[in-house]
């Protein structure tokens, strides 16, 4: 896949770069640096609630909320659209997960996620690759299908919102960083970074999370 982006995406030893974005939960701001001294961080960068798998994905996370918690580490999602529509959204759809607005993907570009250039080989790779990233499907679907039927099971419609946001941002790649009391990443996850296209809308299991959290210096 041919990449665009800002700079590498961050990597574990380096520091996580700073940011203050709107809250969702409440008229406020939230801050990397709210953390810095107090406690381990994870952090989901995710893209605008057009993307089925974003919306899943935040899901799970409320879940995973609690245990990580019980590890001593706060969870944190960013999300990349206007604070409106995400509370109008998470209204009816309430989360656990401490959530940031980012419509314009500053933190993606400062934490070096890829968006790959949507060139007629990248379509073509989306069309011919399978992927089934919960394990729901009785077979692995074509990319555009597989976010299709993640959809129309979730009973979501895209708004004019939804719509715009993803005209400006697709297909940014999504990210997740563990960054230590001190501000220091200490292992992340790159959507795509191993797998190309067949890794599309996969996000780290509980275990995988869990893992590294238990593996923070103390």
């Amino acid at each position: 896949m041919t990449m665009t982006e800002s700079r590498p995406p961050v990597a574990p030893g380096e520091p996580a770069p700073d940011f203050t974005l709107p809250a969702v939960e409440r008229p406020e701001t939230v801050s990397l640096g709210d953390y810095r001294g107090r406690s381990p961080v994870f952090l989901a960068l995710f893209v605008g609630l057009w993307c089925p798998f974003c919306r899943r994905s935040i899901a799970q996370m409320g879940k995973v909320e609690s245990k990580l918690k019980a590890l001593g580490v706060e969870a944190l999602g960013v999300v990349a659209t206007a604070p409106e529509n995400a509370r109008l959204y998470f209204k009816f759809r309430p989360t656990r997960l401490r959530l940031a607005s980012d419509p314009e993907m500053t933190t993606h570009h400062a934490y070096g996620l890829p968006k790959p250039a949507a060139t007629p080989q990248f379509m073509q790779m989306l069309e011919k690759t399978r992927i089934n990233p919960y394990g729901e499907f009785p077979e692995a679907l074509p990319v555009i299908e597989a976010a299709a039927a993640v959809a129309k099971q979730d009973g979501y419609t895209d708004t004019d919102t939804d719509k715009a946001d993803l005209d400006r941002q697709w297909p940014q790649l999504k990210g997740q960083f563990l960054i230590d009391r001190d501000g220091i990443v200490r292992w992340a996850n790159i959507e795509c970074a191993t797998e190309g296209v067949a890794g599309v809308g996969k996000f780290p299991s509980e275990e995988e999370i869990l893992t590294a959290a238990r593996a923070l210096p103390r």
